[in-house]
């Protein structure tokens, strides 16, 4: 179970790791390198292609293409062909980027923002993409992070992390709408929550930046059920494969095991 680094890019933030369980193949950013990432488990092969400003958040469109966000926009991404082509942009202001996203079930694209090149309290928002219309659902972020659909998706898990909670929103598939229900789980200790995947049971898991570990919460009671401890400090998201065993992405530190920061992991929490 102890985690074994699989690739190490030295990244100052790596992050946004998605899985595509029809194709076996990992996808993950490194975000100020402008870089998009396609790991093959099987081959063991890396492909990459750069944009031309910082990306954060993938979403799986087909065999080796996907949509990423940047700085600049959306775009469409072909591993097949090395193409990139301008997909769509959301008015989102100069001094903020885009942070982690996930889609529904509707095939709606939802993302957050957060200020940049600097962090500023509450100059972010969540957004909602659908067939070339967006709206703000959740609004006044500082840091968005983590989101997670329960397994009927009438509900949607939410971190800003300056908040160091994990809040729980209704959501209404027929509109997109969200509204917020409550608070569900509140980080005590060094670790602030960043990204977030949840399980086959519906336990969320949570990366814990300056928190060196993966935790696992019932979000029903807020209670931590487990904790999967990393060689770094600085941990940044996390999503589960075919064998529901965890891909988790970390960001260098100054702390002194920094040489770990910046790699790919794998816990492998089921033998395969």
């Amino acid at each position: 179970m102890n985690p074994k680094l699989i690739l190490h890019f030295n990244s100052e933030l790596l992050e946004g790791p998605v899985f595509d369980k029809a194709n076996n193949l990992l996808y993950f950013v490194s975000i100020l390198d402008n870089l998009v990432y396609c790991y093959n488990p099987e081959t063991k092969e890396v492909l990459s292609i750069c944009l031309d400003s910082p990306v954060s958040c993938v979403y799986i469109l087909d065999k080796k293409k996907i949509l990423a966000s940047s700085k600049d926009g959306f775009f469409k991404i072909d591993f097949n062909t090395f193409q990139k082509k301008f997909a769509f942009q959301i008015g989102i202001g100069d001094f903020v980027r885009y942070n982690d996203g996930i889609q529904d079930s509707k095939g709606r694209f939802i993302i957050g923002t957060m200020g940049y090149p600097e962090v500023r309290k509450n100059a972010g928002n969540v957004f909602s993409y659908y067939k070339g219309q967006y709206k703000k659902v959740i609004e006044n972020t500082t840091i968005s992070n983590g989101m997670a659909f329960s397994k009927d998706g009438t509900i949607l898990y939410f971190i800003d992390t300056p908040t160091k909670k994990v809040a729980k929103y209704s959501y209404d598939m027929e509109t997109g709408d969200v509204l917020f229900d409550s608070n569900v789980i509140e980080f005590t200790g060094e670790g602030s929550p960043d990204g977030m995947c949840m399980d086959a049971e519906g336990m969320l898991w949570v990366a814990e930046w300056g928190g060196a570990c993966i935790s696992r919460w019932d979000p029903s009671n807020g209670q931590k059920i487990d904790e999967q401890k990393l060689p770094c400090t600085n941990v940044t998201s996390c999503c589960f494969d075919n064998y529901n065993n965890l891909y988790v992405t970390t960001a260098k530190s100054t702390s002194e095991n920094n040489i770990y920061g910046g790699g790919l992991f794998y816990i492998e929490l089921n033998k395969q």
